[in-house]
């Protein structure tokens, strides 16, 4: 899973959630599922943290050119 993409990771996500969603899982189950879940969430809010990064410097690089010119 760690170099699947945020959609990627977005998607097994839900999928997670609609194994969660089943009566019949076992609470075994269940526990992991959600581990798992919240696991893949994690990644993906690690994700979003650097693009945020990346796009910051490089607004940050975009206004040092600007104020240069």
């Amino acid at each position: 899973m760690k170099n699947e993409t945020f959609e990627e990771k977005l998607q097994y996500s839900r999928e997670l959630l609609e194994k969660l969603m089943n009566p019949e899982i076992t609470l075994e189950e269940s526990v992991k599922l959600y581990e798992e879940g919240l696991e893949t969430i994690k990644e993906a809010q690690k994700l979003i943290e650097e693009a945020k990064t990346k796009i910051t410097i490089i607004e940050q690089a975009n206004q040092t050119v600007k104020e240069e010119s």
